[in-house]
């Protein structure tokens, strides 16, 4: 069955947190609408991936800002050979740079293994073991950055840096891996400061939601005739619960630890798989 206003608020209000708590949006959105026993749709997905999207501009909206500035004005630098003492004196610069490349992997995989990661998501059982991977990446990343005393600060987030995040960011395109718990879970194992993980892992996501609602917007005008106000409050929840999922996981990361974030996605991956054997 179709949606009504209430469950399109609720599958909006998952996946605005779980978008952003590591705890994997994607498996969420398979497992909660089947729960209630309603039938979600491409277009439905897109939009509230669309609400994320403003959620994450809408806090880190400065951050942007210079960003986008520092970004144009490396490119003047090129014809005056200061682009690279640029990426390396101007954190904005380099934050610019490094979310690009980040991005790359990430393009690459959903280009070249487009229907593998769709065939992932009608399985049960494939949600369920990813999200298990996902604990486990989270515990991993917890440990190791408890044992690193100088944690290394935005000046050494370099290319390397950022494709190994970004190819972390790629293989959470898979339901049930998080995507802010595995970028965050590498910039950790990196040993970078963990309030700069996550805000990186926060900016690495623009591009990508981005470019995914863009490649399947088409589909959201179909969906506004039949499921309009649905729609609707679906996009809304999505953007305020981001927002607050954003606010309080960059609060979380710098007086606690992610090891209840672990055992959620252990609990309910073993649920999940469970279920499927059942």
């Amino acid at each position: 069955m179709f949606m009504d206003v209430f469950q399109a608020i609720v599958i909006g209000t998952v996946q605005g947190l779980t978008e952003f708590l590591p705890v994997s949006s994607s498996g969420h959105l398979v497992l909660v609408p089947e729960l209630m026993g309603v039938s979600s749709s491409l277009a439905f997905d897109t939009v509230l991936h669309v609400g994320t999207l403003v959620a994450v501009i809408g806090y880190f909206w400065n951050d942007i800002v210079h960003m986008l500035g520092a970004f144009l004005s490396s490119l003047r630098d090129i014809p005056a050979g200061r682009f690279r003492r640029g990426i390396i004196e101007d954190p904005f610069k380099r934050l610019a740079w490094m979310v690009i490349i980040g991005t790359v992997p990430a393009g690459l995989a959903g280009v070249l293994f487009k229907d593998f990661f769709e065939s992932l998501f009608s399985s049960l059982t494939a949600v369920g073991f990813f999200l298990l991977v996902t604990g486990f990446l989270l515990w991993g990343s917890e440990n190791i950055s408890r044992r690193v005393r100088e944690k290394l600060p935005v000046e050494k987030l370099g290319v390397r840096e950022s494709l190994i995040i970004g190819c972390a960011q790629a293989l959470a395109i898979a339901p049930g891996i998080s995507r802010s718990g595995a970028t965050i879970s590498a910039g950790l194992f990196l040993g970078f400061e963990r309030e700069l993980a996550a805000r990186y892992s926060f900016l690495l996501s623009i591009p990508a939601i981005l470019g995914a609602a863009l490649i399947q917007i088409k589909d959201i005008g179909a969906g506004m005739d039949l499921l309009g106000a649905s729609m609707v409050a679906g996009f809304a929840a999505a953007a305020v619960s981001g927002y607050i999922a954003i606010k309080f996981l960059l609060k979380l990361i710098k007086e606690r630890d992610l090891y209840i974030f672990a055992y959620y996605c252990w609990a309910l991956g073993i649920m999940i798989l469970a279920a499927a054997l059942i």
